[in-house]
């Protein structure tokens, strides 16, 4: 079984920083074998693919409404994912998702492994 665990979300102000970060474990689960997203679903709107991440951490893809904002890492050696997003907006508020795949993009039927999210909420 695997455990995925977002952290980190919260309260900012509009145009702050938050991180958020996400552990990944279970038996027989090698972090460093899978690619890594984020997703978030808004209230009232479909869960959407924010970005993502290739399994060695060299290659990234992000969602247009976010490039220049968030960037993806990750720490193989932690088991660890990141998202850092800078200069959020109201338009960020959401519920954060991490999820683990061996395809690459941000689909949500790419990845088979999902954390229950953290919540991120922009104030003005």
């Amino acid at each position: 079984q695997v455990q995925v665990l977002e952290s980190g979300g919260g309260l900012v102000q509009a145009g702050g920083s938050l991180r958020l970060s996400c552990t990944a474990s279970g038996l027989q689960f090698d972090f460093g074998d899978y690619n890594m997203a984020w997703f978030r679903q808004a209230p009232g709107k479909e869960r959407e693919g924010v970005s993502c991440i290739g399994a060695k951490g060299v290659y990234t893809h992000y969602e247009d409404s976010v490039k220049g904002r968030f960037t993806i890492s990750r720490d193989n050696a932690k088991n660890t994912l990141y998202l850092q997003m800078d200069n959020v907006t109201h338009e960020d508020t959401a519920m954060y998702y991490c999820a683990a795949g061996a395809d690459w993009g941000l689909m949500e039927s790419m990845y088979m492994f999902w954390g229950k999210g953290t919540q991120v909420t922009v104030s003005s």
